[in-house]
């Protein structure tokens, strides 16, 4: 396989992706979701390779169940119990697994860049399972996806993502494939927790909740040592989607979260499953498009 077939069949972020080609796989996923068959037999014989060297819950299981339903073999590797505690580079542990013969490599990292080297080294496709605070793909595709089954169509909708966008790869993933579907996206944040790199205004919070699409971003409560966050309660007051802002939504608009959620912090309990809400919608809309993902990786 070429380098430029390799790229084509990797996923590493939306930023470099055609409009075109992004369409292409939410038109794949609609296939997979409307499919009566829940077990297929499309990936038989081919290797699936789980490789998250940061902890995750939903995506790597959402991945699991995706490569599971197209008939792969999955092999799920954590770097807490592996060599790579032991002081092995993440690189290394890659090549290891590209060599016993792996088909594909879904791939979530901590540091930002090393995807980018790895992908230019590893001959089989990789996709990008969360990057750093770079990006992650595949969450923004099943959001646009979601958005795209409750609206129709994403050309001048207005989406407002709250939360820490400085650290977010999923605020970033989002601005950069819905900006290419004609979408308005804007953005607010508490001042130490924005992005000035991304080419997107900030509104206030009263502002945001005008938008047709709210997403809400989980608040990392562990910054509370850095001093970057004072308190969750204060974040809640002054940033949080509450009963009271909620009520404020026009009715069509949806709330979203990427999810793991702090219930009562950046959204209220009752409105993780409101009306309105999409957030377990969105998690379910994860499983085909990660089948999307997965299929073009082995087509």
């Amino acid at each position: 396989m070429t380098l430029t077939q390799l790229k084509q069949r990797s996923l590493l972020g939306l930023k470099e992706l055609g409009k075109e080609e992004i369409e292409s796989i939410l038109e794949r996923a609609a296939y997979w979701e409307q499919h009566p068959v829940k077990v297929h037999q499309d990936m038989q014989g081919k290797f699936a390779a789980n490789m998250f060297f940061e902890n995750s819950t939903r995506t790597r299981f959402s991945f699991e169940v995706a490569e599971k339903r197209l008939g792969a073999e999955v092999i799920n590797f954590a770097a807490a119990a592996s060599s790579v505690a032991k002081g092995e580079s993440i690189y290394d542990t890659v090549r290891t697994l590209e060599s016993m013969g792996i088909d594909v490599g879904i791939i979530r990292l901590k540091p930002n860049g090393v995807l980018a080297e790895l992908a230019s080294s590893i001959k089989v496709p990789l996709i990008n399972a969360g990057d750093g605070n770079n990006e992650h793909p595949t969450q923004a595709l099943l959001d646009l996806y979601t958005m795209r089954k409750q609206f129709g169509s994403l050309n001048g909708l207005n989406v407002s993502i709250v939360g820490d966008i400085l650290h977010s790869r999923v605020a970033r993933s989002n601005l950069y494939a819905l900006r290419k579907f004609g979408a308005n996206v804007s953005f607010c944040a508490p001042s130490n927790m924005q992005a000035t790199e991304l080419d997107a205004p900030y509104v206030s919070i009263d502002e945001a909740m005008k938008a047709d699409v709210v997403m809400m971003l989980r608040v990392q409560l562990e910054r509370h040592e850095s001093g970057m966050l004072s308190s969750a309660e204060s974040y809640r007051e002054q940033f949080g989607l509450t009963v009271e802002r909620a009520q404020t939504l026009a009715k069509h608009a949806i709330i979203m979260h990427p999810a793991p959620i702090n219930r009562n912090v950046e959204i209220d309990d009752e409105l993780v499953e409101h009306p309105q809400s999409r957030i377990f919608p969105q998690m379910e809309n994860g499983v085909p498009i990660r089948m999307a993902v997965i299929e073009r990786a082995l087509s």
